[in-house]
C-alpha cells in the first residue's frame, strides 16, 4: 500500500470509528479517492482535477458529489479541529454550478400501465419485477432501500415498513391496501423466511441494483414506452409529485422521503406545467372577472 493510500485510509478509519459512517460511504469514499493526483495536492492540482473530471464526462452532479468527499478529506489532512468554512486555508475544490433541471417522472398513462401489467402467475422474476415497481410507486422508497429490504422489516398488519436510509437512519413509512395484496399473493405463492430479503435472487443474494434498473428499463419498452432518465430514482420524483398533488403535507413528505432538510424535499416536489397553469387560472386577476 503506498503512502498516500495509507494516509487515505487513515482518514476513512477515523471516519469509521468517531463518526459511524457506513459500509456503503466508506466504499464511495475508496472510489473518490481515484482522483486525488497525490496525498497533499495543490490548489493548481485540484483545478486539474476538476478539468480532467470534466474531460472524462462527469456532469456536474456527480463531480460535486466527489468534491464533497475530497473536501472532507482535505480538511481533516490540515489537522483543523474545528467545522470547514470560511477561516480554513486548506486547498478544496470549489463546487460547479448545477443546472437546475426539471426532475423527470412518470405520466399517468404509463403509471396505469405499469400497475396493470399482469406477470406470469409462476414466473417468480416477473412477479418480483412487479411488485418492485409496486413498491416503488407506492412508498416512494430509494432503490438500495428497497432492495436491501428483509421480510421481518415488513408490519403486513399496520400497513408499515422499516427502510434503512442514508447515514444509517431508520424510518417507517406507511403503504396502501393495494400493495399489501400484492405482497400477500406474491409471498404465498413464493414464500420468504423473516430474515431473508424480500427482493433476493433465487439463491438468496441481493438483487443488484443494475440488473433492477434493466429489468425496469425493459418493462417500460414492453409496455410501449420510452423509459425516463434515471428511471429507476424517476419513480421517487413521481411519488413526490403526485403526493403534493393529492394534498399532501410538505413537511409529511420530508418524513416519508427521509430526507433532513424540507430544502431537498422541495427540489423533489417540483409541480408539472399543467399543475402551474391550473393554479394560475384560479389566482390570475384577469380570469373569473365580470
Amino acid at each position: 500500500m503506498t503512502p498516500r493510500l495509507e494516509r487515505f485510509e487513515s482518514f476513512i478509519r477515523e471516519r469509521q470509528y468517531l463518526t459511524n459512517i457506513s459500509p456503503n460511504t466508506i466504499e464511495w469514499y475508496r472510489r473518490c479517492e481515484k482522483w486525488l493526483p497525490c496525498e497533499s495536492p495543490t490548489q493548481d492540482e485540484l483545478k486539474a482535477l476538476v478539468v480532467r473530471m470534466r474531460e472524462k464526462g462527469l456532469k456536474e452532479t456527480a463531480a460535486n458529489a466527489v468534491f464533497r468527499c475530497l473536501n472532507a478529506y482535505l480538511h481533516w489532512a490540515g489537522g483543523s479541529e474545528r467545522r470547514c468554512g470560511a477561516g480554513c486555508t486548506h486547498p478544496r475544490i470549489h463546487r460547479l454550478r448545477e443546472p437546475q433541471l426539471v426532475m423527470p417522472t412518470f405520466t399517468d398513462p404509463q403509471i396505469k400501465r405499469l400497475v396493470a401489467w399482469k406477470p406470469k402467475a409462476k414466473n417468480y422474476h416477473q412477479r418480483r419485477l412487479h411488485l418492485f415497481v409496486l413498491f416503488l410507486l407506492d412508498t416512494g422508497a430509494r432503490s438500495a432501500e428497497i432492495l436491501g429490504l428483509r421480510l421481518k422489516e415488513i408490519d403486513l398488519d399496520n400497513l408499515l415498513v422499516t427502510l434503512d436510509g442514508k447515514g444509517r437512519k431508520q424510518r417507517v413509512v406507511p403503504f396502501s391496501f393495494e400493495l399489501r395484496k400484492a405482497l400477500y399473493r406474491y409471498l404465498k405463492e413464493f414464500g420468504c423466511k423473516s430474515d431473508a430479503l424480500l427482493f433476493a435472487c433465487r439463491t438468496g443474494t441481493l438483487w443488484s441494483r443494475r440488473n433492477a434498473l434493466r429489468e425496469v428499463r425493459q418493462l417500460c419498452r414492453d409496455l410501449g414506452f420510452d423509459p425516463p432518465l434515471r428511471t429507476v430514482h424517476a419513480f421517487r420524483h413521481t411519488f413526490a409529485v403526485n403526493y403534493l398533488r393529492r394534498g399532501g403535507s410538505v413537511f409529511h413528505l420530508q418524513k416519508v422521503l427521509g430526507h433532513s432538510s424540507l430544502e431537498m424535499t422541495r427540489r423533489y416536489a417540483n409541480l408539472v406545467t399543467t399543475d402551474l397553469q391550473a393554479v394560475h387560472e384560479r389566482v390570475s386577476l384577469l380570469s373569473n372577472r365580470n
